[in-house]
């Protein structure tokens, strides 16, 4: 049996037609069409509930390949020596590996995501990628920014343009060229009696600039910038609405584009015959706020339905199971333990602290997580969620916020001041392990001193700074002969 997985990074969940069902998500721009996706979805099970186990794209990445949990020991880092990826498993048991991506944070410096492939391409140039030194020579950077972009931010741009300046065909621009490296990988690599195929497309993230015949729900009578990277910080601090709607409208144009691409390597996997013996996944790593909460971009703070619910979808041998949308609460350090599952090497599961929910593809069960927790690593914020509830836990000194998904799936009425004893129940699901300092679960006032320092001893070991307890690699170098008795 063939594996391939089709990860779309920044894909929220609410601009997939699939999940949509044709209904808009800001007032003024038009659903999002994804007709690809949308045909693919009708054979597969797709998944309401599938959540990121800790953010943003590397430590998602380090989960979705390692099957371990990363939001309280991991931050944004290589594939360590001890790390065991799933192509280290696959390629050993027979599968040829090969991996296609434009995501350049995998060929970082020592990154290494592409360990034990037997192949890998990256495509170049997106976002701040140092593709190119030269400045813009045919844009001006000045139609990009408005007068509240700094310098800082005008450099982001800069690379961005500079990255792309030569693009004058839709077949240039990055989700386009990493369809044709699928389609060539996959029609050359057929022979082989089991493959494992990895393709990661950086779009629809952030600049969003799509080709021009996809730059259709943008207002045509906006006539300001086109600001195709958001700042950071409230957008009312430094965008009109017109401008706000008009970023909103660059990403569906985006994201557009990329289902249009996603429709080659669909048909190739048809045509193929890919679609009668292998599992296809298509997965969102994390969405994207676009104002939603009063903030564009990822960040530790935003922790909503924008940035946390993400399209994910898996395809058996001939649509087996298929035409199924479930409700099931799962998370991402649970896939490559399902994967391996379905692929009948459950016997390499045991270490793997995420749960098969092989049972909820196959239709046997219904329920797979009573809740979650998500968040940044390096963030005090938290979320846990539930099929009804979503909690977002705030820094000590802030307000909790508690949504019904039910009845509030966009998130506006905060019940958390209303509803103390749900959010001390919601909270006592997870032990102070995963909050660092900012544990919510007892009052530090009443707690013994060294029970505090531990608190804080645990968050500073988080950052990988050596506390009391255990010498460090050079604390055991330490001459003690002038030590005093």
């Amino acid at each position: 049996m063939n594996l391939i997985v089709l990860t779309i990074d920044t894909l929220r969940q609410d601009h997939v037609g699939a999940y949509h069902k044709g209904n808009s998500v800001f007032d003024g721009i038009a659903p999002c069409q994804t007709p690809n996706i949308d045909r693919f979805a009708e054979d597969c099970v797709v998944f309401e509930n599938m959540y990121p186990e800790a953010l943003p794209t590397i430590p998602v990445r380090a989960s979705l390949f390692t099957g371990q949990r990363t939001l309280v020991s991991r931050a944004w880092q290589r594939l360590a020596d001890e790390d065991i990826s799933i192509s280290e498993i696959l390629g050993p048991n027979g599968w040829v590996c090969g991996i296609v991506s434009d995501n350049y944070h995998f060929r970082s410096p020592n990154m290494n995501y592409h360990r034990a492939f037997h192949s890998y391409e990256w495509i170049h140039g997106q976002e701040y990628d140092p593709y190119r030194s030269s400045p813009p020579k045919h844009k001006n950077i000045d139609d990009y920014v408005n007068e509240h972009y700094d310098e800082s931010w005008r450099a982001r741009v800069a690379q961005f343009l500079t990255n792309t300046e030569d693009f004058t065909s839709e077949d240039h621009w990055f989700a386009a060229q990493i369809a044709d490296r699928t389609v060539k990988w996959l029609s050359d690599n057929r022979s082989h009696d089991k493959i494992f195929f990895w393709v990661d497309s950086f779009d629809p993230h952030e600049p969003w600039d799509p080709p021009p015949k996809f730059d259709k729900y943008t207002d045509p009578n906006y006539s300001g910038k086109r600001l195709i990277l958001p700042k950071g910080g409230l957008a009312d601090d430094w965008a009109s609405p017109e401008e706000i709607n008009h970023i909103r409208g660059l990403y569906a144009g985006e994201t557009e584009s990329v289902d249009h691409a996603l429709g080659r390597v669909f048909t190739t996997l048809e045509q193929q015959g890919y679609f009668e013996d292998s599992i296809v996944v298509l997965i969102g790593d994390h969405g994207m706020p676009l104002g939603d909460h009063g903030k564009f971009l990822k960040g530790v703070d935003r922790l909503y339905n924008e940035l946390l619910k993400v399209p994910f979808m898996i395809r058996m041998p001939n649509g087996k199971h298929g035409g199924r949308t479930v409700q099931a609460l799962c998370q991402f350090n649970d896939f490559m333990p399902t994967i391996l599952d379905l692929m009948g090497m459950n016997n390499c599961t045991e270490y793997l602290p995420g749960k098969s929910f092989a049972e909820i593809i196959t239709g046997n069960v219904e329920n797979h997580r009573h809740s979650i927790m998500t968040g940044y690593y390096d963030g005090q914020d938290r979320a846990i969620r539930t099929n009804e509830w979503n909690l977002i836990i705030r820094p000590p000194g802030q307000q909790h916020e508690l949504y019904n998904q039910q009845q509030d799936p966009r998130e506006g009425t905060n019940l958390a001041p209303a509803n103390p004893d749900l959010v001390s129940k919601l909270i006592a699901k997870y032990g102070s392990i995963y909050y660092g300092s900012a544990w919510p679960g007892q009052d530090k006032l009443a707690m013994p001193l060294f029970v505090q320092r531990a608190i804080g001893d645990h968050a500073l070991q988080q950052r990988g700074i050596n506390v009391l307890g255990i010498p460090g690699e050079y604390g055991l170098n330490v001459d003690h002969q002038d030590s005093p008795e």
